[in-house]
């Protein structure tokens, strides 16, 4: 059973769930692949907004993640921003615990923007010339691919944690996913079923 955390660097909920899910690899002894993906094409997808595109919506959620990062998070400059030419530099170099660690620590625990501050992101990464390395890696259909792979799976959001066929979309839905990796019969109950052919009451029109 393959377990696959997906992300996009622009996502403050994948940069505190990533602790969790490199703690998790370390209890249980088994590889978890870390796999950028672009988070606008999933929710372009799906017709999906993001927190950050419902008014009402970013302050509420800006204000959790602050909440939940406390002193040690800190918002960059602006949000969203654009993540793609991050994401390639990421994919490029492997997704690595220790790349990925580096690249959000660079954006929410420095708070600097990674295309404002390219060539600093760069050499936080320990790149010299990224657009070199990027061009001849193979990067851009990679993550083109993760994302595709992504959305075939089901994936609607960042970050989420795929365990086998299961998904956990959310830093929240970390818990469930630790429940189910020691216990798999854990959605194997008469409620947890129900929910997979529950019927909608309503569909609002216009959708």
């Amino acid at each position: 059973m393959t377990i696959d955390w997906y992300f996009d660097l622009v996502s403050p909920f994948a940069h505190l769930a990533l602790p969790r899910v490199l703690a998790l690899e370390q209890r249980l002894g088994r590889k978890v692949t870390l796999k950028p993906i672009v988070l606008g094409a999933v929710l372009a997808h799906w017709g999906q907004l993001g927190p950050a595109e419902i008014a009402p919506k970013r302050r509420q959620t800006y204000r959790q993640v602050q909440f939940q990062g406390g002193a040690a998070l800190r918002f960059p400059p602006a949000h969203p921003f654009r993540s793609l030419e991050a994401l390639r530099l990421v994919t490029a170099l492997g997704a690595t615990a220790p790349v990925v660690s580096a690249a959000f620590a660079f954006i929410w625990a420095e708070g600097r923007d990674p295309v404002v501050e390219a060539t600093g992101f760069a050499a936080q990464l320990g790149v010299d010339d990224a657009a070199a390395l990027v061009a001849g890696s193979g990067a851009r259909e990679r993550l083109r691919e993760a994302t595709a792979e992504a959305i075939g799976r089901g994936v609607f959001g960042v970050p989420t944690l795929a365990v086998g066929e299961e998904l956990f979309w959310g830093a929240d839905a970390m818990p469930m996913a630790e429940a189910y990796l020691a216990d798999p019969g854990l959605f194997d109950t008469p409620a947890m079923r129900r929910l997979d052919s529950l019927p909608m009451g309503v569909e609002r029109r216009g959708l």
